[in-house]
C-alpha cells in the first residue's frame, strides 16, 4: 500500500499515470439515487484540495513525453472545470491531448459524458501530456 499523494516511485519514471480521483459520485445518480441525500456541496469542497494533491504528486511521476490521465465520476464544475483551471495554472508544461470521439462533450480541456447521452454514468476525463 502507498499514499497516491506520496508514491513510492521516483519523479519522472512513468510513462503513463491514470489517476481516477476519489470524487463526489455525482454522475452516478443514474444508478445510485440514495447518493443524492448521501453528498453535501461540503464533500465536493473536501475532496478537490485531495484531487489537487494527488494530480500533484501524479505530475512528478511523469517521464518527458508521458501522458496523465485524469477521471472522475462526477460532473461538478469544481472537480472537472475547476481541476483543469487549476492544472493548466499550477502545470502549464501540460498539453492537452485532444477530445474523445462522441457521446463525450468536450468540457474544457478534457470531455465529458452525460448518462443521458450513452445510458451510463455521469464522467469526467482530461487527457495531458508531459513535454519531451
Amino acid at each position: 500500500m502507498a499514499d497516491g499523494t506520496r508514491p513510492p516511485w521516483r519523479p519522472g519514471s512513468l510513462d503513463r499515470v491514470l489517476v481516477d480521483a476519489p470524487c463526489s459520485g455525482l454522475g452516478v445518480l443514474r444508478r445510485r439515487p440514495d447518493a443524492r441525500w448521501r453528498v453535501t456541496p461540503h464533500d465536493v469542497e473536501r475532496l478537490v484540495p485531495l484531487q489537487r494533491a494527488l494530480l500533484g504528486a501524479a505530475v512528478e511521476l511523469l517521464r518527458p513525453g508521458g501522458s496523465l490521465v485524469y477521471s472522475v465520476c462526477t460532473i461538478t464544475a469544481a472537480e472537472t472545470l475547476g481541476i483543469d483551471a487549476w492544472l493548466a495554472e499550477a502545470h502549464p508544461e501540460l498539453a492537452p491531448e485532444g477530445h474523445l470521439d462522441g457521446p463525450w462533450r468536450p468540457h474544457g480541456r478534457g470531455d465529458l459524458l452525460l448518462p443521458h447521452d450513452a445510458g451510463t454514468d455521469g464522467m469526467f476525463c482530461l487527457r495531458l501530456r508531459h513535454p519531451g
